[in-house]
């Protein structure tokens, strides 16, 4: 297990061996597996990403009614041809919204980092497949990127919203996208690295501050948040922007930052905007 990403750079460039490879030896090493077991691992969780963002039906709704329908209203608008936003922007907002929504509404998805956070990646990662037409073993070698960094991430600071807030979720999410993102396009492990720094940095000290405790409200819309924050840090970095602060030095800040938090905007659902008037009236309707 790795903590630190650049470990990981220094042994790409000392053996030449790609990043995603050497993230994926180190789960073979873990998990007392082979190559090929480790990566058709990987790969099914690509296939069930694709599979919770094809599979939307914009008719559901979540328990509570407070989320479902919103990528298929954001389809409808980018349909009529109004949107200032391109035909790549728009397919990752939708996408991200789709399996968000998913999520909420009890739709089987893959936590990635958390279920909260789950629409970051695959939002990134299936827009990209399908606008540079790769295969769906390049997009593993790009989750094996994006796992790398999520493993250091959890070993330098935390992945969870109750120990760091949505940094730990969205942020971390968003990171990892913007990893795999860099590697789709092309570029080696120090850019992956890099568009991993910038990302984060973006995201620093975001609240979790869950309406009536549900991953519903500012959950889902959030992840749009994090994938286009994704899609900016990689561009960026492919076009040769750098981050001041090395991304192992972010990630200790983001570590900081989450221990200084207060415990109400760390998942509690108390305050943030889950303590606004209208999400208490929300959260006592709801339990009504």
């Amino acid at each position: 297990m790795f903590n630190s990403l650049e470990e990981i750079c220094k042994i790409e460039k000392n053996n030449n061996i790609p990043f995603w490879k050497i993230v994926q030896q180190d789960d073979c090493r873990e998990r007392a597996v082979c190559e090929e077991d480790s990566f058709e691992n990987m790969k099914l969780m690509y296939t069930a990403m694709k599979d919770s963002a094809l599979n939307y039906d914009k008719s559901v709704k979540s328990n509570s009614g407070l989320v479902g329908g919103e990528a298929g209203l954001l389809r409808e608008y980018l349909d009529a041809g109004n949107a200032l936003v391109g035909e790549f922007t728009g397919r990752v907002m939708e996408l991200a919204l789709r399996v968000a929504e998913g999520n909420a509404c009890m739709k089987r998805i893959v936590a990635a980092p958390t279920a909260g956070s789950c629409g970051v990646v695959p939002a990134v990662f299936i827009s990209a497949q399908e606008k540079l037409r790769l295969t769906d073993d390049k997009m593993t070698e790009a989750l094996f990127v994006a796992a790398g960094v999520g493993e250091v991430i959890a070993a330098r600071a935390s992945l969870a919203g109750a120990e760091g807030g949505c940094q730990a979720e969205i942020g971390a999410a968003s990171s990892m996208a913007a990893a795999g993102l860099v590697h789709l396009q092309g570029g080696d492990g120090s850019m992956c690295v890099n568009a991993a720094a910038l990302a984060l940095k973006n995201l620093l000290g975001l609240a979790c501050d869950p309406v009536a405790g549900l991953v519903e409200v500012p959950c889902v819309k959030r992840n749009v948040c994090g994938a286009m924050n994704a899609v900016t840090s990689a561009e960026l970095t492919m076009a040769g922007i750098k981050s001041r602060i090395p991304a192992d030095e972010v990630f200790d800040a983001m570590s900081s930052i989450g221990k200084e938090m207060n415990s109400n905007i760390k998942e509690t659902g108390k305050g943030g905007v889950a303590g606004t008037a209208t999400a208490q009236k929300i959260k006592e309707y709801l339990s009504m």
